[in-house]
């Protein structure tokens, strides 16, 4: 369910924004893979809104079980994503095999518990003194 103070996603649709994004932060659990990533500020330019894309590798499964593990991640982003979303920021999620199958209140629980994780994360590696 969308809330009222929901922030309005953007797709990503280049490959280049995904292979950004994969750079960012990751957080893995049983049922999605996350990748957070914060765009600078010359990429965002006045439209600074969140951004999302989802991905399904053919170790997911045949092409039915793909467009069904995607179209869960949607309908999760849609129930929790919309509501948490940073703006200025990238989100890639990634299907598993466990996508398509898993119960969907574990689904929107995953999702929960992988953007915990995510901005966990971002604070510990800006925390961290740059590498040498």
């Amino acid at each position: 369910m969308r809330t009222s103070g929901a922030t309005p996603l953007q797709r990503l649709l280049r490959r280049a924004d995904f292979l950004r994004a994969a750079r960012g932060v990751k957080a893995a659990t049983p049922g999605l893979v996350l990748q957070v990533r914060r765009r600078s500020p010359d990429e965002t330019g006045a439209d600074d809104r969140p951004r999302v894309g989802y991905t399904a590798s053919r170790k997911v499964g045949n092409a039915v079980i793909r467009n069904r593990a995607r179209r869960r991640l949607r309908s999760a982003v849609t129930d929790v994503l919309s509501a948490r979303a940073q703006a200025g920021h990238d989100y890639v999620l990634i299907a598993r095999a466990a996508t398509a199958e898993r119960a969907y209140d574990d689904l929107l629980a995953d999702l929960d518990k992988a953007l915990d994780r995510a901005a966990g994360n971002r604070d510990n590696r800006s925390s961290r003194e740059p590498r040498s």
